[in-house]
């Protein structure tokens, strides 16, 4: 009896170890969908340098900017002055906002360094300057949004200034120079100004000079911004591009 009950024990525990065996492990969880993108119209400063055969702003830079759109600017806790310069953002897709964005950064970069993603300018900024601990004549700002060394620290960007000091100013693969680093960077700092410090998009302290309002650095961007996706609906007339201005006219 002992017997049969421990071969009957033994086959059920083979039958067992034969069933965990066969069975088949857990499905991993599907990754996050991708956001989706949408094309981008140019901004005038692209027209002017497809017109001249010059390097225009590259659509890879569109989709990095559309996928790295933080989810608190699709929502409408984005400062209101962005109405300025889209009037339809908060009835708009996410898709459309993401559009929006991209725009925006083109702008951005367009004002501040004519869409060179290699420009590098000494500038005056005695805030910066004091910041970096360098004398304001000492103040280097580079890439497409015109960004500091001092970014990684203060924003948590992706720049790596003892390996960028082992290659020439000018080579492409400097941390700060490449386009996605460069661009990263300025969602962040964006974000730091909107959602932190609780500022809108134009801001007379804002990390760009060319946000300021008021400023002769803030119409170089206003004259960037009069071509923004159509979902945005009319532009105020301040915004509009001259061009805008004559055809109302006729």
């Amino acid at each position: 009896m002992r017997a049969t009950n421990a071969v009957r024990n033994g086959l059920l525990f083979l039958l067992a170890m034969a069933s965990a065996g066969c069975s088949k492990p857990p499905k991993p969880a599907p990754p996050p969908p991708k956001p989706k993108t949408k094309h981008v119209p140019p901004t005038p400063i692209d027209l002017k340098k497809a017109e001249l055969g010059e390097p225009t702003w590259n659509s890879q830079w569109t989709k990095i900017v559309e996928k790295s759109v933080t989810p608190a600017m699709l929502s409408r806790r984005v400062p209101r002055d962005v109405v300025q310069m889209c009037p339809h953002f908060y009835a708009m897709k996410p898709i459309d906002k993401r559009a929006f964005w991209a725009y925006f950064f083109q702008a951005l970069a367009g004002a501040e360094a004519g869409l060179n993603p290699k420009a590098d300018v000494k500038r005056d900024e005695p805030d910066l300057a004091r910041t970096e601990k360098i004398p304001p004549s000492l103040v280097r700002t580079e890439g497409l949004l015109q960004l500091t060394y001092a970014d990684a620290k203060r924003y948590g960007c992706g720049f790596d200034a003892k390996a960028d000091a082992r290659l020439p100013m000018n080579d492409p693969h400097r941390t700060i120079l490449e386009p996605r680093n460069n661009l990263l960077c300025g969602i962040r700092i964006l974000n730091n100004q909107m959602f932190t410090l609780h500022r809108p998009i134009l801001w007379s302290a804002s990390y760009w000079g060319t946000l300021r309002p008021g400023t002769f650095s803030e119409q170089l961007f206003a004259k960037q911004m009069t071509n923004p996706p159509l979902a945005c609906g009319k532009l105020p007339r301040t915004m509009e591009s001259p061009a805008a201005h004559r055809e109302a006219a006729e």
